[in-house]
C-alpha cells in the first residue's frame, strides 16, 4: 500500500464486502444503505472487498458499481483470538466491534461457569449473529479486508492449552501469546481453570468485562506485530 492509497481509502464513503472484485456488486441491503441512508452521489468513491485481503476503489454510477483501480492485496495480521464470555445487554457487542478495529482476527464466545446471559436455544443464535455482523461492520468502518472470524462457542474445559487467561493481579508475560480468555461479570469461578494455565493481568485497576476484552485485544494484536510497529526504548536515544 502506498502512502497516497490509504488517505484516500479513508475519505471513501464505505466500505462494503462483495464476491467479485473484476465486476463488483453490493447486495440489495449494502446499495440500499449507500443510496437511500448515506445518500451517495454519482461519482463519489467507496471501498469494495471480498473480505480475503483484496480490495478495490469504486465509483457510484447511476446503476452500480464503477471500478476505478486495479485490485490491490493487503498482507494479513497476525493471527490473534479473544476467547469472550457473552455478556449482559449490548457490552460484549461492543468488546467485539473494538476488537475488531484494534487488529483482532477470531473471536470465540466461551461459555464460563458464571456467565449470567442468556445463550441457549434461539438466544444463542442471535447472539452469535449480531457478533458476526458487528464485525462485519467494524471491519469496513476501519478499512480491513479481511473477515473477522467469530466462532462457534467453546466451553472453558474445550479451550486449548495455549490459550491464557486474563486474572486480575497476575504477573505472567505476555510474549510470544496469540490467544486469550476473558472471564464473566462476576470474574472466574474457583478452580474453573487448571493451576497450570497460563495467567496474565491488563493493568493495576479493575476493568470491566468488556473493557477488559478492548484491553486484551490491543495487547494481542500490539505484541503480535500486527500494529506494523513496536515500541524500542532506545528511539529517542
Amino acid at each position: 500500500m502506498t502512502i497516497i492509497e490509504w488517505p484516500r481509502r479513508v475519505a471513501a464513503v464505505g466500505q462494503f464486502h462483495v464476491e467479485s472484485l473484476e465486476s463488483p456488486e453490493l447486495g440489495a441491503d449494502d446499495d440500499h444503505h449507500l443510496r437511500k441512508v448515506l445518500r451517495v452521489r454519482e461519482g463519489e468513491e467507496i471501498v469494495v472487498t471480498n473480505g480475503r485481503g483484496s480490495w478495490a476503489l469504486c465509483e457510484v454510477a447511476e446503476r452500480g458499481l464503477s471500478p476505478v483501480t486495479h485490485v490491490h492485496h493487503d498482507p494479513p495480521s497476525p493471527e490473534t483470538t479473544l476467547y469472550l464470555v457473552p455478556l449482559k445487554g449490548d457490552r460484549a457487542e461492543w468488546a467485539v466491534a473494538k476488537a475488531t478495529e484494534v487488529g483482532i482476527t477470531r473471536v470465540v464466545p466461551l461459555i464460563s461457569e458464571r456467565m449470567v446471559a442468556k445463550f441457549k436455544g434461539e438466544a444463542r443464535e442471535k447472539t452469535l449473529s449480531r457478533w458476526r455482523r458487528i464485525a462485519a461492520e467494524a471491519s469496513g468502518q476501519c478499512r480491513r479486508t479481511y473477515d473477522v472470524v467469530v466462532d462457534e462457542p467453546v466451553k472453558v474445559k474445550d479451550v486449548p492449552e495455549s490459550v491464557a487467561i486474563a486474572e486480575l493481579g497476575a504477573k505472567g508475560n505476555w510474549r510470544g501469546l496469540r490467544s486469550v480468555a476473558i472471564g464473566p461479570e462476576g470474574g472466574w469461578a474457583p478452580n474453573e481453570w487448571d493451576e497450570a494455565r497460563r495467567r496474565v493481568g491488563l493493568g493495576p485497576t479493575v476493568l470491566r468485562a468488556e473493557t477488559a476484552g478492548v484491553v486484551a485485544a490491543s495487547l494481542l494484536a500490539f505484541q503480535a506485530g500486527g500494529w506494523g510497529f513496536a515500541l524500542d526504548s532506545t528511539q529517542n536515544e
